[in-house]
């Protein structure tokens, strides 16, 4: 370690020692515990280029334990990727690039948005299968890069991390390398307080290659992520032994380092202990920035070689495709069905996946180990597997929440759109990495099958009822319920057209009736959320269903008018899309002074944004029950003959 290695990283504690106490709020024990590890991590081996911060085969580094921003932000400053001194300086401020966690999207080089734990260590392990299935397919030529993840206690206790570790190792994702902030702290205390076991023993059990150094010597860590590089059927975790507020002589290697300013007086200690001015804020020493900096031109080069490599491939039209991230769904020949046909919508989805895979060579994903249920496999090509990395099926296993995530990575990745299936009660299990994918606006399809209490004989532990209602919470993120197979390939067209966000499909495991378009508007007619499924001249009341119940609705809506009492009938096939319209159309749908009567099996709670005060919502505010499908959805009331008497109600006021 030289002189200039060690004023790096004492710069980079000095600079996450100050933002954070500047902001009065922050973590720094992180930062000033793992500055060596980064100083070594980005002088001597991640491949980058600061004028081209999204350059293509740049290596990966995903800040896992999001709340140690600071040394992120630090090394992105010093390296001229993107953020200045002054955005150091309004570290947690409104308006800041420098959030309290890392967000993809505010600044070049932040691959991710961290800070629930273990999530982007699950990300980094998408990340790695991204590129060694573009590798497969376009040649180390033009797809050659790391991925390189920094994690800490709290992301290893994580059940998500072994979900995700567990697959990796598997999968012998080569291309991964984990730096562990093996630091023994966490917020309580002492690691010893709730977690005694042999971290490194799992990994290897994990079919990891594992090593240990410490994590203050520079040359030891340089060591080990050479040996990590030369070993490429496994991927590597290094246990970098830390102090926790490396510097501070009051505060290192206490939990009180760790979510709070070490104070103006410790903060002075620390700089005089580390050899700083402590009469400086924010110093940025032009040795250090040029020290940083020094391989600039030789990382500028390796980004042009790469260009005039991709200029000359035959690959590179496919591979620029790729990696826009826009699919060309137009090209796909959706199925279409003909009117009365029966059919599930999971089984439409079936064949849906099957034309667009056909049509988008990198639309690629898998289960949560229900493929036979979910319908998710791509025919006729060989799953993603360490002999057949070419493969478009993925085997999750049963990791819903670590599937959730790796397909954030996938996508954040570039040049593959991901999608991950399970039942729909199971998205609770994956609803933080859900959350995620509309936080960071990453266009992942989650196709979510058995969507209601016709499950049946399963019983309320398969029944999703509050399960929709909870995924309409979650803010830019769509769920579709297609109410038959052909609106389950406009649901399909949608998802795949989006690229701001998640969709969610909401699939029946149940027969649909195929709706006669000849009669009723076009399936298309979904893009706009909610349309008018069928009209009378002047109605008494709008009858509002969704998916399955859309053909309660049409019953009712029957019954009522041998009655001699008008029903319009709208289909809300997704909420998100309806509420994105303009208030005219939304008024022309729902318009005001007609009574309105929700119907879906689950929650009734939340339909009252659409029936209002004065209208009325059919629905299951209950768990359900074993029993066959049809007699579960009878005893809890979802019937025709219950919207035909909560009509009536809201008719008479």
């Amino acid at each position: 370690m030289t002189d200039l290695d060690l004023r790096i990283a004492n710069t980079v504690r000095g600079l996450s020692m100050d933002a954070v106490q500047a902001a009065n709020s922050g973590h720094p024990g992180m930062p000033l515990g793992m500055a060596d590890v980064a100083t070594v991590l980005w002088t001597r081996f991640l491949r980058y280029d600061p004028t081209d911060a999204a350059w293509p085969d740049r290596d990966r580094f995903v800040l896992s334990g999001g709340h140690g921003s600071m040394l992120l932000y630090s090394m992105l400053h010093l390296s001229g990727t993107a953020l200045t001194i002054e955005d150091l300086k309004s570290f947690r401020q409104w308006g800041s690039k420098c959030a309290g966690h890392p967000e993809h999207g505010e600044a070049p080089g932040i691959e991710t948005t961290t800070g629930p734990l273990g999530q982007g260590f699950a990300n980094a392990v998408g990340m790695a299968m991204a590129e060694e299935w573009l590798r497969a397919r376009f040649g180390e030529a033009l797809v050659n890069h790391w991925t390189y993840v920094t994690c800490g206690d709290g992301d290893l206790m994580e059940g998500i991390s072994a979900e995700a570790a567990s697959l990796a190792g598997h999968q012998k994702l080569g291309r991964i390398i984990a730096l562990w902030d093996d630091n023994k702290i966490t917020i309580d205390g002492s690691t010893d307080l709730s977690c005694t076991e042999d971290i490194a023993g799992r990994f290897t059990a994990y079919g990891w290659h594992v090593q240990k150094v410490d994590g203050h010597d520079h040359d030891a860590i340089a060591t080990a992520i050479a040996a990590a590089r030369d070993v490429t059927d496994r991927p590597s975790l290094i246990c970098c032994r830390t102090t926790i507020g490396f510097g501070s002589p009051n505060k290192a290697g206490k939990s009180s380092s760790h979510g709070a300013p070490l104070g103006v007086d410790e903060v002075r200690l620390t700089k005089q202990a580390l050899g700083l001015d402590p009469d400086v804020s924010f110093a940025v020493p032009a040795d250090v920035v040029a020290g940083v900096r020094a391989k600039d031109a030789d990382r500028k080069v390796i980004r042009e070689s790469w260009e005039a490599r991709l200029q000359d491939a035959p690959q590179a039209a496919e591979l620029m495709r790729f990696l826009s991230g826009e699919l060309d769904v137009a090209s796909v020949a959706w199925p279409v069905y003909a009117a009365g046909s029966s059919l599930a919508t999971r089984k439409a989805s079936e064949a849906a996946l099957q034309a667009a895979a056909a049509a988008l060579p990198n639309l690629i994903g898998g289960s949560a180990d229900l493929t036979e249920s979910n319908l998710t496999h791509i025919k006729g090509s060989p799953g993603f597997q360490a002999g057949s990395r070419e493969g478009r099926n993925l085997a999750f296993g049963i990791r819903e929440h670590a599937m959730g995530a790796i397909c954030n990575g996938l996508a954040l990745h570039g040049g593959v759109r991901p999608f991950g299936a399970t039942f729909l009660i199971f998205h609770d299990y994956m609803r933080p990495a859900v959350r995620l994918s509309a936080l960071m606006h990453q266009p992942v399809v989650y196709v979510y099958t058995h969507d209601s209490v016709w499950v049946g004989e399963d019983g309320p532990t398969h029944q999703p009822i509050e399960t929709i209602q909870a995924i309409r919470l979650i803010p830019n993120c769509r769920i579709l319920r297609p109410a038959d197979a052909n609106e389950t390939s406009e649901a399909w067209r949608l998802a795949l057209a989006h690229t701001t966000g998640p969709t969610c499909l909401a699939l029946t495991r149940q027969n649909l009736t195929t709706l006669d378009r000849t009669v009723y508007p076009p399936a298309s007619s979904i893009a706009k959320g909610a349309y008018v499924l069928r009209d009378v001249a002047s109605p008494a009341v709008v009858l509002i269903g969704t998916g399955s119940e859309v053909h309660v609705a049409l019953e009712a809506a029957d019954t009522l008018a041998a009655e001699g009492i008008a029903a319009r009938v709208v289909n809300m096939a997704s909420c998100e899309l309806f509420d994105e319209q303009d208030t005219a159309y939304k008024a022309s749908v729902l318009p005001r002074g007609v009574p309105r009567v929700s119907v879906e099996a689950g929650t009734t709670r939340g339909w009252e944004r659409y029936v209002g005060i004065d209208g009325a919502s059919v629905g299951i505010d209950r768990f359900g029950a074993s029993a066959p499908g049809k007699t579960v959805i009878e005893k809890l009331g979802v019937t025709a003959a219950n919207v035909v008497a909560a009509a009536k109600r809201v008719i008479a006021g």
